[in-house]
């Protein structure tokens, strides 16, 4: 198994300096890896970093909490788009969806529409960890209605972290067009293994190194 192809080299640290953009650009492009993400602020220097090398450039919107207003997320995307990122990882409003709310649909749906029409990809981060099962169930069937690319578990921030249990729960509701990125707590390999074979199509991880070596 290829694991380089499926990961997602991460570092959302608030302390990560320029330094950290670059040795994170350089390691992708040594090891292989799929892509990195980098908080809004470094996307343009981790773009310009890249260049050409095929990394794909992932940042985050509404991140890590969710409950911004719909303007701001959509701010948020717009402006990593503008700067060069090719997917946005959105922190959806679970305030919204313990409440019932509506919008939380609507939320997702303009920020999807916003991406897609820049011909970028959109994954949704449900935070598993504050969901029970059949939340994780109703969760995954809104993103896919909504029109998201992926579903993914966790920002890393919270409790808990990507479960195998989860990743194969939401595979089995989710249709095969939609990906699934594990991410939270994956610092071995046999961990990622464990994940990619339950369904994860993507795995965020900041011990990318140790997982392939």
């Amino acid at each position: 198994m290829n694991l380089a192809a499926h990961l997602e080299q991460t570092n959302l640290s608030p302390t990560l300096t320029i330094q950290d953009i670059d040795k994170l650009v350089e390691e992708a492009k040594q090891y292989n890896f799929f892509g990195i993400c980098v908080p809004p602020f470094w996307v343009k220097r981790a773009h310009r970093e890249i260049g050409v090398a095929p990394i794909t450039l992932v940042s985050v919107a509404g991140f890590p909490l969710g409950y911004n207003m719909t303007e701001t997320k959509l701010d948020d995307i717009k402006r990593a788009i503008d700067n060069g990122a090719h997917e946005v990882d959105v922190v959806w409003n679970i305030s919204s969806f313990k409440t019932n709310h509506e919008w939380t649909k609507i939320e997702l749906a303009k920020c999807a529409k916003l991406t897609h029409d820049n011909q970028r990809l959109l994954k949704v981060i449900i935070e598993t960890a504050y969901l029970s099962d059949e939340e994780i169930v109703k969760a995954c069937k809104m993103c896919s209605d909504a029109g998201a690319d992926f579903v993914k578990t966790s920002t890393g921030f919270a409790p808990s972290g990507a479960k195998v249990e989860h990743i194969r729960l939401m595979r089995s509701v989710l249709p095969k067009e939609v990906g699934i990125k594990a991410s939270g707590g994956i610092k071995t390999k046999d961990q990622a293994i464990a994940m990619i074979e339950a369904g994860a199509d993507r795995i965020g991880t900041s011990s990318g190194i140790q997982i392939v070596t």
